[in-house]
């Protein structure tokens, strides 16, 4: 009772209660909260200190941002996710931060999309800077076996790379990405192996049906993403029971730059939020390699393999 009781004061504040319904639409930083409730960094920043005393949001910090989330584990999750449903979204001052809050993720999307235009044929590249490919490649085919699978999906495929090196494994391949100049290049790359191909679409919303996938696969998609446990989740709604899901993304890291040069919203991902990630979405975590940088510099790249439980 007492619990529950701290909870409820926590939000019994209109702000809080704003503060409640977006961060239940996914995680934000407090910049983007303050932009959005048209309020000063210090009072939102004591609000969301409250709420995360009492066990309502979560918060981790990555780099010189810190993220908040409704809270995800115990009862708190269970109180968190029933106080944000019975906050009306019909009231005028939540509609106004519905309209700020579809701002915010307009112009993320923007400076996302423009990166990738400018970079779409220096794109393997540049994904090189920071890690030997050669490495990263191979991990995953030993990963993913040598096994044939009937339908093989990549998830923001970009140049189509995984594509031409896994699909030769598949019956049926298909590349999903929001970029058409990527798809151009992609499709391209991959002219001659009729099994495959690519489609422009929404990593959130694929329009694939559920339970189809044998193997699906995320290579360095997840760090340019505000919601990585959302896609995951749409990977596994896509995934057949038992499927199996690849992860290659970047180990965390400070190289702060590369929010403002390449695009990145995160600076790597951790074992521990993975393993939550994929814990929620109905994934088995079954194994996790890290492969180190080169000697002149980089970035570590973590490779993960997943199985959707049966």
């Amino acid at each position: 009772m007492e619990e529950l009781l701290c909870l409820l004061r926590a939000a019994a504040e209109s702000t809080r209660l704003r503060l409640l319904w977006l961060l239940a639409q996914g995680e934000l930083n407090v910049s983007e909260l303050t932009l959005i409730l048209g309020q000063s960094q210090p009072r939102v920043s004591r609000h969301l200190k409250v709420m995360c005393e009492a066990g309502l949001l979560e918060r981790h910090k990555e780099g010189s941002w810190v993220l908040f989330r409704l809270s995800t584990e115990g009862r708190s999750a269970h109180w968190a996710a029933a106080l944000a449903n019975l906050i009306p979204e019909d009231d005028a001052v939540l509609a106004q931060d519905r309209k700020q809050l579809a701002a915010v993720r307009a112009a993320r999307a923007e400076r996302a999309s423009e990166y990738f235009r400018a970079n779409a044929r220096d794109w393997d590249k540049l994904r090189q800077l920071h890690v030997r490919e050669e490495e990263v490649e191979s991990a995953l085919r030993r990963l993913a076996g040598s096994g044939h699978f009937d339908l093989l999906v990549d998830l923001g495929t970009g140049t189509g790379r995984m594509l031409e090196l896994l699909a030769p494994q598949a019956t049926r391949a298909v590349g999903i990405d929001s970029s058409h100049d990527m798809l151009a290049i992609a499709r391209s790359r991959l002219e001659g192996m009729g099994q495959v191909q690519v489609r422009h679409g929404d990593i959130l919303s694929l329009p694939l049906h559920s339970g189809s996938a044998d193997l699906i696969i995320l290579h360095q998609v997840l760090h340019f993403l505000d919601d990585p446990a959302a896609a995951l989740a749409e990977a596994a709604r896509v995934l057949k029971p038992g499927g199996r899901l690849l992860i290659a993304d970047f180990a965390p890291h400070e190289r702060e730059e590369l929010r403002d040069d390449h695009a990145h919203r995160r600076l790597g991902i951790s074992n521990e939020h993975m393993v939550g990630y994929l814990d929620r979405a109905g994934l088995a975590a079954m194994t996790r390699e890290d492969l180190p940088p080169p000697a002149d510099g980089g970035l570590t790249v973590s490779v993960w393999l997943a199985q959707h439980r049966a």
